[in-house]
């Protein structure tokens, strides 16, 4: 599959969280092999929990499949550039490639307001931002709009 397609299925999570109240964020994990073994909503409303974002859920799916915390050979693909707690996940299940949507000038710490990836840890996943940027964006403005 290529990065779009991972994208739209990390969006119709998105649009499912969404629809349970929470902001729309999803994320799925792709295996070596391209296979989703990851996926994940927000769902910090729903469960009361603080670090119940779409890419921790992602990573426990995936560490579950893979039998291990490393998570060597995936990509994360999110609709929101990960907040400083999901980047730190990230860095922690050593996945090589995230590529996410749209930007998060509030809390993005993939070089919009820091980017973690450049401090001396241990581990540099290669990132690719921007990919079906605006679709992700429209999905935030709408539900935002929603809330007013």
């Amino acid at each position: 599959m290529e990065r779009e397609e991972y994208m739209r299925l990390a969006l119709a999570l998105a649009r499912e969280a969404a629809e349970h109240g929470e902001v729309p964020v999803g994320c799925v994990i792709a295996g070596p092999d391209g296979t989703v073994i990851g996926r994940g909503r927000n769902r910090r409303e729903e469960s009361g929990d603080a670090t119940a974002h779409a890419e921790i859920e992602a990573i426990r799916e995936a560490c579950a499949a893979r039998g291990g915390w490393r998570l060597d050979g995936c990509a994360l693909y999110v609709t929101l550039e990960p907040c400083p707690m999901c980047t730190g996940a990230i860095i922690n299940a050593r996945v090589p490639t995230l590529v996410f949507g749209a930007r998060e000038a509030l809390s993005g710490s993939c070089g919009s307001v820091i980017d973690l990836f450049q401090e001396r840890y241990g581990h540099r996943p290669a990132v690719y931002a921007g990919v079906l940027a605006e679709d992700c964006a429209q999905l935030l403005r709408d539900f935002f709009r929603e809330m007013r």
